[in-house]
This record gives structure tokens, C-alpha cells and sequence, in this order.
């Protein structure tokens, strides 16, 4: 997979993506590094924890979240950008779904849009830019409703017109990860059958990334706060693996990393 300059073989080296927030309000970590130089000194503890890619976002998107202009995002995640790019050599993606701030992001360093519409929000104009730029994009599944037929037949149905939208305007399957969107469109127990059917995405033939982290699925699940909620995390991560997911979004990074490492050298073992 290229993201930016960087080559990653995630068939044979699954990696961590550190989660950087720069909000005021998200579900977790709201407020914690939306100055620069927390957010500096964030980045590098992720490095440093085996994260391979930070993930920035500048509006949170927990359940009930306000939308934010395209001005107050641009403000909040361009400078981090750039201090990152110049201070690390790592591949930066951003966490948006608005196009006019990918723009903005893409020149100011990052190497990869995280999209939670899966190209789908707004104008639709996304994908044409993600062509033009040949950024990496991650394509996440969502719905504005937890209405399924068939939850899994409907999720690869859905993530399969979000990639013909991308094909049609040029996008490359070489640019394309796929992501089941945990907590997005889906209630509890949809949440836990989507993990454990992660693997038929996979089948679609792009990466899969995993975003569980500190999730109310975990919180629900183990009865704990969101402070709590890092074992539950840890736990998906390893079963994401096992089922053929490649890069794992998550807050605690260095802990997630071990785990990882650990699944990789049992699995690989031989």
C-alpha cells in the first residue's frame, strides 16, 4: 500500500494508527491535545508506542456531534500538520469528509484522507479530488439509519457503491482501504456481528482498517467508562487481525502495538 512516499506491506506487517484529536469534544480525549505543543508531544509518545501512522482529525464525530465550519477544521488541523511533517518522518492522515479540507490537509503535508462517509457526504466531490491528488483514502462504511435487510450483505453492498464512486472518477484500487465503520450506522449488537464478520470484507480485495477504539460497543460489552475501555480494544485488535484486518486505529497505541506484535509473531509463526 503507498500512502504518501511511504510503502507499507500490510499483508505481511500490520501496523498501529495513533489517534490525534485536535477538538475540543471528542468522545474520549476531547480537549487533551488541542494545543500544539500537547499535540507534539503526543505524536511523538505514539511514534515512539510503534504507531506507523497518525490519524488527525479537527471535528469530532462521536454520536451527536456539531458540525464545525470548514474554516474552524482548516485552523485546527493544518498547523499539527505541518509541525508533524517537519518534525517526524511518518505518514499523516487525515480524518475528514469535507473536500475543501482535504484539499487544505493534502497540501499541507498529509498523505491520506480518512473519510467517514465513504465519499458520499455533501457534493460527492471527494472522490474527484482523491483522483486528482492520488492521495491514499480510507472508504468507511456509515448510514444515517441502523435499518439492515441483511446487516452484512447491506454493509458490503453500501461499501461497494462508495468504491464505484471512486472508480467513476478516476480513483485507483491501489489508493483504496476499506473500513466497517464501528459505531457508525449500527447499534449494539450490529457493532459486535460486523466484527465478527470483518473477514467478508476482506473478500472485497482492499485493506481493511479497524477503528474500535474505546467505542461504547466496548463500554457496553464490559460494563466500564471510557477510561476504561483499553483491554476491551486491545481484544479487538488482535480478533481484527486474526480476521484479516491490516491497520488499527486506536488511542492506546504502545498497548495495542505489543498486542499486535505478539498475534503477528504466533499467526506468522512457521
Amino acid at each position: 500500500m503507498q500512502i504518501g512516499k511511504y510503502q507499507l506491506d500490510l499483508e505481511r506487517e500490520p501496523v498501529i494508527m495513533g489517534i490525534l484529536n485536535m477538538t475540543p469534544d471528542s468522545f474520549s480525549d476531547g480537549g487533551k491535545w488541542n494545543n500544539l505543543d500537547a499535540a507534539l508531544r503526543h505524536a511523538e509518545q505514539m511514534i515512539d508506542g510503534g504507531a506507523k501512522i497518525i490519524d488527525i482529525g479537527g471535528e469530532s464525530t462521536r454520536p451527536g456531534y456539531t458540525q464545525i465550519s470548514e474554516a474552524e477544521e482548516r485552523k485546527r488541523v493544518i498547523p499539527i500538520i505541518q509541525e508533524i511533517k517537519n518534525r517526524f518522518d511518518i505518514p499523516i492522515s487525515l480524518d475528514t469528509y469535507k473536500t475543501d479540507v482535504a484539499k487544505a490537509g493534502v497540501e499541507a503535508g498529509a498523505d491520506m484522507i480518512n473519510d467517514i462517509w465513504g465519499l458520499k457526504w455533501g457534493k460527492k466531490d471527494m472522490a474527484e479530488f482523491i483522483a486528482q491528488s492520488k492521495t491514499a483514502v480510507c472508504i468507511m462504511h456509515n448510514r444515517e439509519n441502523t435499518y439492515y435487510d441483511n446487516l452484512v450483505e447491506d454493509v458490503l453492498e453500501d461499501l461497494k457503491a462508495s468504491v464505484d464512486i471512486a472508480h467513476r472518477a478516476g480513483v485507483r484500487d491501489s489508493q483504496i482501504i476499506l473500513d466497517p465503520g464501528i459505531g457508525f450506522g449500527k447499534d449494539y449488537s450490529q457493532n459486535l456481528f460486523m466484527m465478527k464478520h470483518v473477514d467478508r470484507i476482506k473478500a472485497m480485495g482492499y485493506p481493511i482498517l479497524l477503528g474500535t477504539s474505546r467505542k461504547s460497543v466496548i463500554g457496553m460489552t464490559l460494563n466500564v467508562d471510557k477510561n476504561e475501555r483499553m483491554a476491551g480494544t486491545v481484544a479487538t485488535t488482535v480478533l481484527g487481525y486474526e480476521r484479516g484486518c491490516s491497520i488499527f486505529r486506536v488511542h492506546d497505541v504502545k498497548e495495542n502495538y505489543q498486542a499486535l506484535k505478539m498475534a503477528c509473531a504466533i499467526m506468522n509463526e512457521g
